[in-house]
């Protein structure tokens, strides 16, 4: 290839400027090898910030007020009603006397969808009125550790919303201890 050629990329260069140049640099002399390495700057640890959120959310949840009292042992899970409610209402819940009428399956999502989901689904089942519907959020046989976290969570969250009554597990039939069935107010119904 010769020099100064389009494909070079180079712009050609006459005599006179390569002689100013050698003039400008002439007393110029190269600096003494000393054998040094150039040191890289190392790239930092990456930060776990998506983990440390969780962490800081799970703190905050276990600040807030909530009715764990109300919570009711159910055939060694967990169940909620209402304060001034009667625990009929978890008999009936269990025993099927409510139709589940619409569902939510929370598999493969992360706390944060999840928790989204389920208040969107919450909202718009208050919207069609209905009274029961099941959220299955799995067993955890997948997760970490093999821990249930949707389960736990997901029952937190229902007792922070006011238009869940009540909650229990499901029967082995509709998802037993990987879904939960869901007793909601109804359209003109105060508690």
């Amino acid at each position: 290839m010769k020099e100064g050629s389009a494909m070079g990329g180079v712009p050609p260069v006459d005599e006179a400027e390569r002689d100013l140049f050698r003039q400008a640099v002439r007393d110029v002399a190269p600096l003494p090898d000393r054998r040094r390495i150039e040191r890289v700057a190392r790239r930092p640890a990456p930060l776990p910030y998506q983990r440390l959120r969780d962490e800081e959310q799970v703190l905050a949840e276990s600040l807030a007020g909530s009715p764990w009292e109300t919570l009711v042992e159910a055939d060694g899970d967990l169940s909620f009603v209402r304060p001034g409610l009667s625990r009929q209402v978890l008999r009936k819940l269990r025993r099927g006397h409510w139709v589940v009428q619409d569902q939510l399956d929370l598999h493969g999502l992360n706390r944060e969808a999840a928790r989204v989901q389920t208040a969107e689904f919450l909202k718009a089942c208050q919207r069609r009125g209905l009274r029961c519907v099941r959220i299955i959020h799995g067993k955890g046989l997948r997760s970490k550790n093999r821990e249930p976290v949707l389960k736990i969570k997901v029952r937190h969250w229902l007792m922070q919303r006011e238009e869940v009554l009540a909650f229990s597990p499901a029967p082995p039939a509709d998802g037993g201890t990987g879904a939960v069935l869901v007793l909601l107010k109804g359209e003109n119904r105060k508690g």
